[in-house]
């Protein structure tokens, strides 16, 4: 088939992912599609994929899209006429300790949140559904019975023939080999066979994507490791309609297939494949079998499955699979990039992934937006960290690694440490902080007292840090604290349209005069939360914005995505600014010890800029608060922030002490502070988040989201956030199950601990399709099921700690 010129939408990589994004962009938008293959459709990663399909993750929208996966692979058939190898035999997963049960508890509870079937069973109940397994040694197991299999290959050519029906062209054999690029557009894709002008680009290459992003200056971190499995010949009594089953103490899966068993699994010593150039002709093709690397997982299989032991091996797979550095996949929009979408790095769950995948990423493709909340598979959530590749190979190996680990709240990843620290790393050493990275930024979690070995303890319950973060948050507020949040991503917008500019892209009015503070979020057209963040105006043309470390690459690419061509520069200065936030209801006493400037309410008020001067150095000083407290953000030239740490704490004396970000969480769950990626997300308008005040709607200006926000405003809320106060030992983490008289309602997005209050704290969205009114959240009796177990709860629509009259603006 001849190669056309021209296509709107050139999607590179005949994967199930490639493939399943082709047809949803032919079937929904009815979109001009060129697919591209340089092999053969699956000839890659796919044609060797195990083929499990699970359905449950952490995210309610990942979660979402596995579902559509298992929806759409149980009718493609039917609309094809090609089979998918679809089987419904359920997924048992099992427990041999009480950790791994308890995560289990949980694991149920946010099935329940998230309108999932899913039960905790007995031992005795595992035998009997999987007769010749070893049950002596278990708990119980989990039992999803929508989860089950399918054939990776038989999936994709059934949706390769569905694109091919609603009109998407199909080619194998054609390389990329670079791109045509007018600044940071595609314009065309270099291929061996000629070339295709295009609008738009969808990289699902696999193994390949980071070079195919290459070539167009994206960065795909992701990692080729070598996955092993083996296919057993037939066992005696093993039923057609075995549950897939996964065994995470053991580090195994299996699956039943043509009479034997599919067994593979997730070894704590990985073996990763090249770094470098993949062969091109790495088609079909397999590494040799190992079974040296490979016994361990037939130790422990034979262990379960006793009936291994004498059963014979028909095959070895040993392929190579994409892998990325924290255990999701990749979707989205690259950030270099104004035109090519990424779908890769599926971490061998591709098959589960893939109808999904392909639906959301179609959809984010023609609307230049993610239909759901996406935050957690987004391209965006990586940086430059990620291009170095050594820390790439090593943090993708650990998180290989981690693959059937059990789930501790708050567990770190330890590789590549430190990679980037403040000019305050080793003072807070000095103080005994125990620190946790983000987006490579070593960073204080909290600060061990003298006597106590500064380490993280993991657990399911309360973990070694709690009393001393109780400590950290009551001395915050009594006296006062330093929080160093120096990884804080900064940038400038400057120029004659920086201030036209920005009340487009933002919410709240921030066009306001020189040295005011704008709290704001940017809205999506449908009035999602894409993000929130600070904007402090320097002068007349010129602009601070402030936003959260771990969002530092998204948010700047969403402002600069939805700049105007002309007019404003945004620049990233998150290197040359530290962050020291002196928070308490002392910091005002500590602060005018060490500068000249008036820092009275009077001359300083909430909510406002000034540029002071401590030690020497000139600081931007920002009047807000995210721990309920009088308090001030201070921005130091990052040479001069040890300088200026020395002379608060000097002048703080047995007042001041270092506090870490577990205090600041508790803190904030108080205050009522939401955080977005977890309280207010794309899925979340500023009126269902309660931040309704924070909108600009009563004057005339543009800004995007805001029509969205029009059609609904005045109506009553279907879903709305709301706090809860439950039983001090209850250990919530988020996705509880809140139950209103009985009956789901919502779950928690985020919760803690008050130490303050004496309670846990959870935030979450209570839904009621006939709306959330006020006379609907009085007649509830509330609860939350933590674990399995259901806790009576107190509902709260006003922060829980609230200085505010007498301390923050004082």
């Amino acid at each position: 088939m001849t190669l056309p010129t021209h296509a709107r939408i050139v999607v590179i990589g005949g994967g199930i992912i490639g493939c399943s994004t082709a047809y949803h962009l032919a079937r929904d938008h009815k979109a001009e599609v060129v697919l591209l293959e340089q092999g053969k459709i699956t000839s890659g990663s796919t044609w060797h994929a195990a083929g499990l399909v699970g359905q449950l993750r952490a995210s309610a929208s990942i979660t979402r899209v596995l579902k559509y996966s298992v929806d759409l692979y149980k009718g493609l058939a039917a609309e094809t006429g090609l089979d998918t190898g679809w089987k419904m035999t359920g997924c048992l997963r099992l427990a041999t300790n009480a950790d791994r049960w308890t995560e289990y508890r949980r694991l149920a509870t946010t099935a329940r949140s998230f309108g999932m079937e899913m039960h905790l069973v007995s031992p005795e109940e595992v035998k009997r559904m999987w007769p010749l397994m070893d049950t002596s040694d278990l708990v119980g197991a989990s039992w999803l019975p929508t989860d089950g299999q399918a054939s990776p290959s038989d999936i994709t050519h059934s949706l390769a023939k569905g694109a091919r029906m609603h009109g998407a062209q199909l080619h194998e054999g054609v390389t990329v080999t670079g791109f045509a690029m007018q600044g940071r557009r595609i314009t065309a894709v270099h291929t061996d066979r000629g070339t295709i002008r295009c609008e738009k680009v969808v990289n699902c290459g696999g193994m390949w994507a980071r070079e195919i992003g290459a070539m167009a200056g994206i960065n795909v971190p992701l990692q080729p490791v070598k996955h092993q499995y083996i296919v057993t010949e037939r066992i005696e009594g093993l039923s057609p309609d075995a549950p897939t089953l996964r065994d995470p103490d053991r580090r195994t899966y299996f699956k039943e297939e043509v009479g034997g068993l599919v067994m593979g699994g997730y070894e704590p010593n990985p073996q990763g494949w090249v770094q470098g150039e993949i062969p091109k002709d790495w088609e079909f093709r397999l590494f040799d079998d190992d079974y040296d690397h490979f016994a361990q997982h037939l130790e422990q299989a034979i262990a379960r499955v006793p009936a291994l032991e004498k059963t014979g091996v028909k095959q070895m797979i040993n392929g190579a699979e994409s892998f990325t550095p924290d255990g999701n996949f990749i979707l989205g929009p690259a950030p270099e990039c104004a035109n090519m979408y990424v779908g890769a790095g599926f971490n061998a769950f591709g098959i589960a992934s893939g109808g999904g995948a392909g639906w959301v990423l179609a959809e984010w493709v023609m609307r230049d937006e993610a239909p759901l909340d996406l935050w957690v598979v987004d391209i965006r959530r990586f940086s430059g960290l990620h291009r170095d590749r050594q820390w790439v190979f090593d943090r993708t190996m650990e998180a290989y690694g981690k693959h059937y680990t059990i789930g501790f709240p708050h567990e770190e990843y330890e590789s590549g440490r430190p990679r980037i620290t403040s000019p305050l790393y080793r003072r807070l050493k000095d103080h005994r902080a125990v620190f946790g990275s983000k987006l490579g930024w070593e960073r204080p979690n909290w600060f061990a007292p003298e006597g106590m070995e500064p380490r993280d303890l993991y657990s399911m319950g309360r973990q070694n840090w709690f009393g001393p973060v109780g400590q950290e948050h009551a001395h915050v507020r009594d006296k006062v604290g330093i929080f160093d949040q120096s990884s804080f991503a900064k940038y400038e917008l400057s120029g004659p349209g920086a201030a036209e500019a920005l009340e487009w892209i933002c919410a709240n009015r921030v066009a306001r005069a020189p040295g005011r503070l704008t709290y704001s979020q940017l809205l999506n057209s449908r009035g999602g939360i894409e993000a929130d963040l600070t904007v402090a105006r320097l002068s007349q043309d010129r602009f601070y914005i402030v936003t959260g470390t771990g969002f530092r690459t998204h948010d700047l690419a969403w402002i600069a995505d939805h700049l105007p061509a002309t007019g404003c520069t945004l620049t990233d200065v998150t290197e040359d600014w530290g962050t020291l936030s002196l928070m308490g209801p002392m910091a005002r006493r500590v602060l005018e010890k060490v500068t000249a400037a008036d820092v009275s309410n009077a001359a300083f008020p909430f909510g406002h800029m000034r540029e002071i001067t401590i030690a020497g150095a000139d600081v931007r000083a920002l009047r807000v608060t995210y721990v309920g407290e009088l308090g001030w953000e201070l921005h130091t030239p990052l040479s001069h922030t040890a300088a200026v740490f020395d002379a608060l704490m000097a002048a703080g004396g047995t007042d001041i002490r270092p506090v870490g970000y577990r205090a600041l969480e508790s803190l904030r769950l108080e205050k009522g502070y939401r955080a977005w990626s977890s309280d207010i997300t794309p899925n979340d308008t500023p009126f269902e988040a309660g931040l309704g005040w924070a909108v600009k709607l009563k004057s005339d200006t543009r800004f995007l989201g805001r029509a969205a926000l029009e059609a609904v405003q005045g109506r009553p809320l279907a879903k709305r956030l709301a706090g809860f106060t439950s039983d001090p030992g209850a250990v919530l983490v988020g996705r509880e199950t809140i139950l209103r008289n009985g009956e789901p309602v919502g779950y928690l997005t985020s919760g803690g601990y008050g130490y303050t209050v004496g309670a846990s704290i959870g935030y979450g969205y209570l839904r009621n399709p006939a709306g959330v009114t006020e006379d609907w959240l009085a007649s509830g009796s509330y609860a939350l099921v933590v674990a399995g177990e259901t806790l009576p709860a107190s509902l709260v629509l006003k922060p829980l700690h609230d200085p505010e009259g007498s301390r923050i603006r004082a």
